[in-house]
């Protein structure tokens, strides 16, 4: 099979999880999609490929970026304020990395998500349920 063929392949693979996918399962999705960019942007620095670094940190950084900003800092109160500062962290690690072309730095970016990534994947299915259940009991009040 072609790299074309296993690309698009990919493709679909993915859009047919994000379609059938729930919040939680989506954020976990882009967590690991923002770890797979980092490792990948590491890897093209190491090759000296400033293209594709670039192009994988650009990736990376708008993930995190999503990740931060869609967070819902009012129910969320403390953990979502200490969430987002980190997240905005970790897009400044990737960014001085892209500068400097240090691994290093997305070494340390990778290593800070790594432990938000298994503690989603930590998360009981009941407390999914309840979580998802309040978010639309809410969205149908409004």
């Amino acid at each position: 099979m072609s790299l074309r063929g296993i690309k698009a392949y990919q493709k679909s693979n993915v859009k047919q999880e994000v379609s059938t996918a729930d919040p939680h399962k989506l954020t976990l999705m882009l967590i690991q999609g923002a770890m797979d960019r980092v490792a990948y942007a590491k890897g093209a620095i190491e090759r000296k490929d400033f293209v594709n670094k670039s192009k994988f940190v650009t990736k990376a950084t708008s993930i995190v970026i999503y990740l931060r900003d869609t967070l819902d800092m009012e129910v969320g109160g403390e953990v979502a304020e200490n969430l987002s500062a980190l997240y905005s962290f970790i897009v400044e690690l990737i960014n001085e990395a892209h500068f400097t072309n240090d691994s290093t730095k997305l070494d340390e970016a990778y290593s800070l998500l790594e432990p938000i990534r298994d503690a989603w994947i930590s998360i009981p299915e009941s407390a999914k349920l309840e979580a998802y259940e309040k978010k639309t009991m809410a969205a149908s009040n409004v």
